[in-house]
């Protein structure tokens, strides 16, 4: 007996539920978060070394570059917050209802794209 299988497995093509890109978010900011850690390592180094790298680091922060990346990296922590504590919640048992499930993720996504834009505003 001849079983359909499916002939397109391009994930790009197939349509995700929200909260699974909710989910696949949450991952991808973990790992950009975790790219950028010797980032924020080398950050803390220059600001608590002396008066002299505080300063040099200060001066870096106002070229547009490394604003650019600090505010990926500042929303990748931020998401990851919010879609965390999201997680939390239905670790717990709460919201676990698909309806329910959606709308948080809506949350999520709602929440984070706001303080993204908040991070910008205040970089800048």
């Amino acid at each position: 007996m001849k079983q359909k299988r499916p002939i397109n497995l391009n994930l790009l093509t197939i349509r995700q539920p929200v909260p699974a890109i909710a989910s696949i978010l949450h991952r991808i900011s973990g790992v950009i978060l975790f790219l950028l850690l010797p980032l924020f390592i080398w950050m803390l180094s220059e600001s608590l070394g002396s008066e002299f790298s505080f300063n040099a680091l200060q001066k870096s922060l106002s070229f547009w570059g490394f604003k650019l990346l600090l505010w990926v990296a500042l929303s990748a922590l931020a998401y990851h917050l919010v879609a965390g504590i999201r997680h939390l919640i239905m670790d717990l048992g709460v919201c676990e209802s698909l309806p329910c499930a959606r709308m948080a993720s809506y949350f999520t996504l709602i929440i984070s794209a706001i303080l993204a834009i908040s991070l910008g505003v205040w970089l800048c």
